[in-house]
């Protein structure tokens, strides 16, 4: 596997290990330092922080407004501790189910859902977050974060040090880098240029008078208003991302919801230029808006019929004239897209592009039929499967007796029986007298889903379809946003028709800030250190216990301890979750 991917992308791995090569250079002759750039590595990934001090002035603009930033990061307090709030109890309650499940046996099966790689926000990395889309959203993600703690710090007087941009071969993100010490208290190293500054005696006596005035540290109220700004200002954005992204899906509408999934070699349409992923809209005057329409057009056809196929082939819409042959042949059911490995069909045989046209007594007439079949058995059932060898014309039918379903791998839950195939479109069949195969996709239905979304957010249902919906979707097939296949079924109306397929990246675009700064925000709610939530649940801790008790240094060790205890306790939270399955089943 990892063969195959360097083999089929040799000119970006060798991009990647020549820019690895040149940072470790460079790293250790000292010439990044020299620029005042560090290095750390993330997964083995040297990452560059850039730092400059340019910008300063521009945050002092921007941080004129104190009243209003104080408020918007004051806001941001009780956003945070519904948020932690509501993190910590999702992860006890995932404990809680978890070791339930170690004493009922019914502990689930490693899977993709529980990978430590899915639980990293990192495009590439995270097998459900785009690639593209990803590192645009998280380098906004992290701009927006990282310089609403920047403003805040000047609002409160707090020095900034540096700015600068995060670089991983590309651009990921920025950051803002206050001075720990006014902000945290913490105790840090004298800056290199300073020491040598000192050594060699250079310097005004204003300088050196400057250098022995005590720092301002920042009040609790102070250091958790810059705390919660990053938090606040991810929410933010994601409520305007969202908003505008559900705003811009009136402007799209479905073209058709058939599309050609197979053309039958030497057949009319095969002979006349009809290639897969066309969307048919219509066959002579006679508008085609779903499959079923098409079986019972081309189940009338005749040999020798002449048809017009009104189709939309990369968004261009063409018709293309052919004759039918053979008769109106016409073969029903789901075409094997892939087979599971160590699964029951590779076991009986089954095979990719087999159309799978009988289960028991059951006609297969598309992915309703199939869909409604294996809902009603159970895993250690044995069926009968019946299939056509391929979706040629010639193909030959085969059956396999005694097919026994298993338990699904992914999910103890799930009582259904499990086969193990994968298909390649929603619903489908295949007209031989026209030569082609067609696969449904309800393009009015999905798109009216997903506007509906806004309107149950006032319960717990919006939420999870909201933010599930790039990982489970609507049926458990997740939603990446609109690219590949999908465009194909929709095209941009009124006053931005204009746009083409810009309108697909901008809601991309959209829906990934959206989520990304949603998750980003949440995380960073968690009362564990050293995240922002962390210092923030400190913080009130130490508040609080002052009120009862008074101020002192035993209040902040106190505190201290409480924070840290925490943050072991949601450490051990998130391994548990992630390698319980692996400690029950085995790696």
């Amino acid at each position: 596997m990892i063969f195959g991917f360097i083999t089929n992308n040799w000119q970006l791995v060798a991009v990647f290990f020549t820019y690895v090569l040149l940072v470790v250079l460079l790293d250790r002759q000292g010439t990044l330092s020299k620029y005042n750039i560090t290095v750390f590595y993330l997964l083995f990934i040297p990452v560059l922080m850039i730092r400059t001090q340019r910008g300063q002035k521009f945050l002092d603009r921007i941080a004129i407004h104190k009243r209003f930033w104080r408020m918007f990061a004051n806001i941001g307090l009780p956003a945070m501790l519904i948020g932690m709030i509501v993190m910590f109890l999702l992860l006890i309650f995932i404990d809680y189910v978890m070791i339930q499940s170690f004493q009922t046996q019914t502990v689930p099966s490693p899977g993709k859902y529980n990978e430590a790689r899915n639980m990293f926000l990192i495009p590439g990395i995270n097998e459900y977050i785009p690639l593209w889309w990803g590192i645009i959203a998280l380098a906004i993600t992290l701009v927006v974060h990282e310089f609403s703690h920047a403003i805040l710090c000047k609002v409160e007087g707090i020095k900034v040090k540096s700015m600068g941009i995060l670089v991983a071969l590309l651009p990921i993100g920025g950051f803002a880098e206050p001075d720990e010490e006014q902000l945290l208290g913490k105790k840090q190293e004298p800056d290199k240029a300073i020491q040598g500054a000192e050594n060699k005696n250079q310097g005004s006596e204003i300088e050196i008078q400057e250098q022995n005035v005590p720092k301002k540290l920042a009040t609790r109220s102070e250091r958790v208003r810059v705390l919660t700004a990053g938090v606040m200002a991810n929410f933010v954005t994601a409520l305007i991302a969202f908003t505008l992204f559900f705003s811009l899906l009136g402007s799209i509408s479905p073209v058709g919801e058939v599309m050609v999934t197979g053309v039958v070699p030497g057949s009319p349409a095969d002979l006349a230029g009809v290639r897969t992923n066309m969307i048919l809209t219509g066959i002579n005057d006679n508008q085609i808006n779903n499959g079923s329409e098409f079986l019972s057009y081309a189940s009338g056809l005749k040999t020798g019929t002449n048809i017009t196929l009104q189709l939309i082939d990369n968004k261009v819409r063409r018709s293309i004239s052919i004759v039918t042959m053979g008769g109106n042949q016409t073969s029903f059911g789901v075409r094997i897209f892939n087979v599971l490995p160590g699964s029951p069909a590779e076991a009986a045989g089954l095979k990719p592009d087999m159309i799978l046209t009988r289960l028991d007594n059951t006609e297969i007439m598309g992915l309703e039929n199939f869909s409604m079949f294996m809902n009603s058995t159970t895993p250690g059932q044995k069926i009968r499967v019946e299939v056509l060898s391929n979706n040629s014309l010639n193909a030959s039918a085969l059956v396999f007796e005694n097919l026994e379903l298993a338990k699904h791998p992914d999910n103890n839950d799930i009582q259904k029986g499990f086969m193990g195939v994968t298909y390649s479109s929603e619903g489908g069949a295949i007209s031989y007298s026209i030569g082609i195969g067609i696969g449904q996709f309800h393009a009015k239905g999905f798109l009216g889903m997903l506007q509906s979304i806004p309107s149950y957010m006032n319960g717990v249902t919006g939420w999870i379809l909201l933010f599930g919906l790039p990982i489970y979707g609507f049926a458990g097939e997740g939603f990446p946003g609109f690219s590949g296949l999908i465009t194909n079924f929709y095209e941009p109306v009124g006053l931005i028709a204009f746009m083409g397929d810009g309108i697909f990246w901008i809601l991309n675009i959209l829906l990934w800030v959206g989520w990304m700064n949603f998750y980003v925000g949440l995380f960073n709610c968690l009362p564990a250190l050293p995240l922002d939530g962390g210092h923030v649940f400190r913080d009130v801790v130490a508040t609080s216990l002052s009120r009862l008790f008074g101020n002192g240094e035993k209040i902040e060790r106190i505190s201290n301890a409480i924070a840290v205890m925490l943050a072991i306790l949601i450490l051990g939270s998130l391994v548990l979750v992630t390698f319980a399955p692996y400690a029950a089943h085995g790696f």
